[in-house]
């Protein structure tokens, strides 16, 4: 069996869920428009350049989730499958998945982005399994706070490593171990693979594929 893990954002989705959830919460008034907007261009900005402060992005992303009722956060989520995250699917992505499902392979997405957002994004691709940032939950409500460790950059290792253990694996029990992603902040797992696959790659991570002969492809 083979081990299938992709990357959410940029990679299977056209665009960035993380990104594209606060645009929903500035369209909706939830938010202060001009401040969010621009500080969430701002983090946008840094994970592009490979600068971001991962804890300080979790601070403003899980924020709007701990200042409403979880039964509010669902009924927005809905409309943003509708609005803003199904146009992001295109064919190629969903083929791709299908494929590696249908061949038996153990596939997971593997996120920066929250459980809550990435969640349903997962279902939509038929994927059981998610690997993502969690949100501390207490008495049924968001916190604002990160559970655990982010799941970004090397804390992608780690959140992975831990998944398998829970179901008494390791990455070294698979024939091959893919990861696609578009991201030079995914570096460390891509190195970490057995055969790391460049999808739409920002400049250095295309850099880095090409001058290690790891495969390209677009899903666009």
């Amino acid at each position: 069996m083979d081990l299938v893990l992709f990357d959410l954002d940029n990679t299977l989705l056209a665009g960035d869920s993380d990104y594209e959830w606060a645009r929903l919460l500035i369209e909706k008034g939830v938010v202060d428009g001009a401040v969010y907007e621009a500080k969430n261009d701002e983090f946008f900005r840094q994970y592009k350049a490979g600068t971001l402060d991962i804890l300080q992005f979790l601070d403003f992303q899980l924020a709007p989730l701990a200042a409403h009722p979880r039964d509010l956060l669902e009924r927005w989520h809905a409309e943003f499958m509708d609005l803003k995250v199904r146009p992001m699917i295109g064919t190629p992505a969903r083929k791709l998945v299908a494929q590696h499902i249908a061949k038996g392979s153990l596939c997971a997405i593997i996120t920066a982005t929250n459980s809550f957002v990435t969640a349903p994004i997962a279902r939509e691709f038929g994927i059981a399994h998610l690997i993502a940032t969690e949100p501390e939950v207490i008495d049924g409500r968001f916190t604002g706070r990160p559970a655990g460790t982010p799941c970004f950059r090397e804390g992608k290792i780690v959140r992975m490593n831990d998944w398998l253990a829970s179901q008494s694996r390791r990455l070294e029990d698979f024939a091959a171990s893919w990861f696609y992603s578009d991201s030079r902040n995914d570096l460390p797992l891509l190195e970490r693979v057995s055969r790391p696959i460049a999808v739409d790659p920002d400049d250095l991570l295309r850099s880095v594929a090409d001058n290690r002969n790891w495969p390209v492809i677009s899903l666009r």
